[in-house]
C-alpha cells in the first residue's frame, strides 16, 4: 500500500495496480485476475455491531477498508445507499435453518447486489478520468440482466452482453434484450464457457485496445468485492452470540459468490461454506482427488445460471490458499488443499435431486424455491446429514421463482406469481444479434458497433 491506497495483484503474480486501474481493466494484462494484495481484518466488535446496521451501512463498513484513499467515504456511503434501496428478508424454515432471499433487486436476482455497486464505481472513475469504456459481460443467466439493468443509460459506458442461445430462460433473455440505449445483447451459438472464452480472448487482443474493454463478470474485482457484503449481512441477521459460527450454503456457477465469502472469512467472519453445484462437479472432484479437470463442454442443467464447466474464480480461490492456476485451469502450484477442505464442503446436485428438493421444501414448508436455490438447500441438507448439527445455517436463494414458471409448474403443480417487473416484459420487443462461437465473428461485431 502506498499513499493509503491498497494494491491489487494478478493471480499470476506479475502485475500490481491500484483499484481504479483494476476496476476499469477488468482482467490483468497477463490474463490473471486481480486480488487485493492484503485482506483487511475487521475486529469482532465491528462484526458484532453489524447486527444493528442496515445493508447499506454494512456495505460501507466492509468495502471502505478496500477503497480507502481511492473513494471519499461520503461518496462511498452515497453509492451504497443508492445501490441498496431494497430489503433482503431472512426467512426461518425450521429451528435455526433459514433462507436468505437475495432476489429482491430490480432484476430479481442476487446479481443486482454486486452489479448496482459495480456500475456506480465504474461511473465514478470514468467521469473523473473523462474516458469511455466498453463493458463486456458473459452470462449463463442472471448476470447479464442485472448488469444490463445497472448500466443502462450511464454516460461514458457501452455494455455488451453475451448469452448462450439455448441455455437461458425466456424471461432471463428478455431482461437483456429489451433495454436498448447503450446495451447490446449477443446470442451465442454455444455454451456459457464459449461466451466467457470470447470475453477473455477479447481482453487479450491488442487490436481492441481502442475500445477500452472492461468486464462486469465476477472476474472484475469491482464486481467481486460488493459480494462480500451479503455474507456479513447473513451473519448479522443469523448469529445470536458474538463469535458464533455460521454455515452458509452457496449455489455455485462461476464461483464469484463463494470467493467473496472466503474473502469475508479472511476478514474475520466465523463461517464455513457449502459449495453447492449442479452436475458441473469439477470443483468437488478437485477437493476429493486433488486433480482439476474442467467439464468441456459444460453440462446443461435446469439450474442454468450454474452451467459452468470451468469457473473463472477458481484461480482466486486457489490463490487464497497459496496456489497458482492459469486461465485454462492448469495448476501451476498446488494450493493448501487440506485447508480448503476444512473451510469448504462441496456437493454436486443432480437435476433429479434438484426437483426432489423443490417438491420436499414445498410440501413441508410451503416455500417455492427456484432451481438454483433448491441446489443450495439440497447442499445444506447433505451437509447436515454429515455432521450432528451446526447452528445457525443459511441457504441462499438467488433468483425469483417467477423467472422459471414452466419448470416450477411441471415440478410442483403450482404456478409461481409473476412479479410486475417480469409481467411488463411480455409485450416488449427484443433486439439482439445472433453470432457463432468463433472469436473472429464476435470481434467483427464489436469492432463495427
Amino acid at each position: 500500500m502506498e499513499d493509503g491506497r491498497m494494491l491489487y495483484r494478478s493471480t499470476k503474480g506479475t502485475e500490481e495496480v491500484y483499484f481504479g486501474t483494476a476496476l476499469l481493466a477488468g482482467q490483468a494484462k497477463d490474463r490473471g485476475l486481480y486480488m487485493p494484495a492484503r485482506i483487511p481484518v475487521l475486529s469482532p466488535e465491528t462484526i458484532a455491531s453489524m447486527g444493528k446496521m442496515s445493508y447499506p451501512e454494512i456495505a460501507f463498513t466492509v468495502l471502505n477498508p478496500f477503497l480507502e484513499a481511492e473513494i471519499p467515504p461520503k461518496e462511498l456511503k452515497r453509492m451504497a445507499k443508492e445501490a441498496y434501496d431494497f430489503a433482503l428478508p431472512l426467512q426461518k424454515v425450521y429451528e435455526r435453518k433459514s433462507i436468505l432471499w437475495l432476489d429482491k433487486g430490480p432484476t430479481l436476482s442476487f446479481k443486482d447486489l454486486a452489479a448496482r455497486m459495480l456500475s456506480r464505481l465504474m461511473q465514478h472513475y470514468t467521469k473523473n478520468e473523462g474516458r469511455h469504456i466498453t463493458v463486456l459481460v458473459a452470462t449463463s443467466g442472471d448476470t447479464g440482466s442485472a448488469v444490463a439493468n445497472s448500466f443502462r443509460g450511464l454516460e461514458n459506458i457501452t455494455c455488451i452482453v453475451l448469452f448462450p442461445k439455448n441455455e437461458v430462460a425466456d424471461l432471463q433473455r428478455k431482461q437483456m434484450t429489451t433495454l436498448g440505449q447503450n446495451i447490446t445483447a449477443l446470442s451465442v451459438k454455444g455454451k456459457f464457457d464459449d461466451c466467457q472464452a470470447l470475453v477473455k480472448r477479447a481482453f487479450a487482443d491488442p487490436e481492441l485496445g481502442p475500445l477500452n474493454l472492461s468486464s462486469a463478470n465476477s472476474i472484475n474485482i469491482g464486481r467481486l468485492l460488493p459480494q462480500l457484503v451479503q455474507h456479513f449481512y447473513a451473519y448479522a441477521r443469523s448469529a445470536d452470540v458474538q463469535g458464533e459460527a455460521l454455515a452458509e450454503s452457496v449455489p455455485c456457477g462461476n464461483f464469484g459468490h463463494i470467493t467473496a465469502g472466503l474473502f469475508a472469512k479472511r476478514m474475520g467472519l466465523p463461517i464455513r461454506f457449502i459449495a453447492a453445484t449442479n452436475a458441473n462437479d469439477e470443483f468437488q472432484r478437485f477437493l476429493d482427488t486433488g486433480s482439476y479437470t474442467p467439464h468441456v463442454p459444460s453440462i446443461a442443467c435446469i439450474s442454468n445460471a450454474m452451467n459452468v464447466g470451468h469457473p473463472s474464480n477458481l484461480a482466486r480461490i486457489v490463490g487464497l490458499y497459496g496456489g497458482i492456476m492459469d486461465e485454462n485451469g492448469k495448476i501451476l502450484r498446488m494450493p493448501d488443499i487440506a485447508s480448503m477442505r476444512r473451510d469448504i464442503f462441496s456437493v454436486s446436485v443432480s437435476d433429479e435431486e434438484t426437483r426432489a428438493t423443490m417438491i420436499d421444501v414445498y410440501k413441508k414448508h410451503k416455500i417455492i424455491l427456484d432451481p438454483h436455490g433448491a441446489v443450495a438447500w439440497a447442499g445444506l441438507v447433505r451437509y447436515l446429514n454429515r455432521i450432528e448439527d451446526w447452528n445457525p445455517c443459511v441457504s441462499f436463494e438467488t433468483a425469483d421463482p417467477g423467472k422459471f414458471p414452466n419448470l416450477i409448474d411441471r415440478t410442483l403443480g403450482v404456478r409461481p406469481e409473476l412479479p410486475r417487473a417480469l409481467e411488463a416484459l411480455k409485450d416488449k420487443d427484443e433486439h439482439f444479434t445472433e453470432i457463432s462461437n468463433r472469436y473472429e465473428d464476435f470481434k467483427a461485431v464489436i469492432e463495427h458497433m
